[in-house]
């Protein structure tokens, strides 16, 4: 079979984020996710490269308003890095300035199992 790739036997940290807002406001929530978190995560001064090999956003659609983001991130050391409390605040203050409106941060899955979870393989049609 051609047109794939696999890799296996890979050990990168998984973040993964459950966020709620109205369903009217999720178009903008993520919006203003990709300019706060996104690019200034990926951007920070603490690296010469972006920390993370990718994020993905899921919508819930059984659900509505009900958004889920991951992170593969590059080591847990990177990850740990970008958590500082100061930077974190910085980009939450920055987030409610642009987004004006309620939402809840309902699960926060590596927490729940301890940092535990990590990217073992993918398999991508190419």
């Amino acid at each position: 079979m051609q047109g794939y790739t696999y890799v296996k036997d890979e050990h990168y940290p998984v973040e993964h984020l459950v966020f709620e807002t109205a369903p009217e406001h999720v178009q903008e929530f993520l919006e203003v996710d990709h300019e706060v978190w996104t690019l200034g995560e990926a951007t920070t001064d603490l690296f010469d490269h972006i920390p993370f090999l990718y994020k993905e956003v899921w919508i819930n659609d059984n659900k509505p308003g009900e958004m889920h983001f991951i992170f593969v991130w590059e080591s847990i050391e990177s990850w740990h890095k970008v958590d500082d409390p100061d930077l974190q605040a910085k980009f939450i203050a920055l987030f409610e300035s642009k987004f004006q409106h309620p939402y809840k941060l309902t699960r926060c899955v590596q927490n729940e199992e301890n940092f535990g979870i990590h990217r073992y393989s993918r398999f991508e049609r190419i």
